[in-house]
């Protein structure tokens, strides 16, 4: 209900009726329904977007790394980050069951922050570590 009623534009930041009255832990569980009932349907995609260019630079990252361990760490890092992503839009889009997974980055809780943090230091740096390519 939270997605669908944001509409186009969404009913402005902090305007959601949902997050008090219908989801329970919206500040955690459910953060990509209140973004979306917030910001709408531009605001949501927005989010997906940038989850989209993570996994796309996390995996070129990956292809371009100097050993197969680094490929390794970069690919499962970005996978682990973009797959709970996706995992929670899902949950909160009603397409999966509730997982409690938090989304990265956006999600409250110290601890969801900082290993989502460590898995995108992981990835930079495998990256500076060089490349296969010679660039």
């Amino acid at each position: 209900m939270a997605v669908g009623s944001g509409g186009l534009l969404g009913k402005g930041f902090g305007a959601s009726t949902q997050k008090a009255f219908f989801l329970p832990e919206a500040d955690n569980d459910f953060i990509f329904a209140i973004i979306s009932e917030e910001l709408g349907l531009l605001g949501s995609l927005a989010v997906l977007l940038a989850f989209c260019v993570l996994a796309w630079r996390g995996l070129r990252i990956a292809e371009r790394a100097a050993d197969p361990f680094g490929r390794l760490i970069a690919m499962g890092a970005t996978m682990l980050l973009c797959g709970q992503a996706l995992c929670h839009a899902g949950v909160a889009l009603g397409m999966l069951p509730t997982k409690g997974l938090p989304l990265p980055f956006l999600s409250t809780g110290g601890s969801s922050l900082v290993a989502s943090c460590a898995l995108v230091g992981l990835v930079l740096n495998v990256s500076l570590r060089g490349t296969r390519h010679g660039g």
